[in-house]
């Protein structure tokens, strides 16, 4: 199974990881205090935020690499989680054709795509 086959999904403390085709859970995990979950793919890791903890999941098999509890933060769901890393395939795309299309330009040779 690659990366490209799960789907992430955060419910009540729990972060999922689905089979995209057929909807099958791949893993679990319970690890994490319960509340409202947002989740952030980042690269190889899937960073999970819930009731004021942080927690990095190896997205491929759901085992907690780390977690900080962001004492003196409080607790509750964060507004958003952002990351460079974490850009869409969609984002990627656009900047990588941007890029070739400003180098083309720059030689003056015509894009191919």
């Amino acid at each position: 199974m690659y990366l490209d086959d799960l789907i992430f999904v955060g419910l009540n403390g729990y972060a999922l990881a689905l089979n995209r085709d057929t909807g099958e859970i791949v893993w679990s995990n319970d690890e994490m205090k319960s509340g409202f979950v947002t989740l952030l793919l980042e690269d190889d890791r899937l960073i999970v935020s819930t009731n004021g903890y942080i927690y990095c999941l190896d997205p491929m098999t759901g085992k907690i690499l780390w977690n900080n509890p962001l004492k003196g933060y409080g607790v509750g769901a964060p507004t958003s989680l952002v990351s460079v890393r974490g850009q869409s395939m969609q984002v990627v795309t656009m900047e990588a054709a941007a890029a070739q299309a400003q180098a083309h330009a720059a030689t003056g040779s015509p894009a191919t795509t």
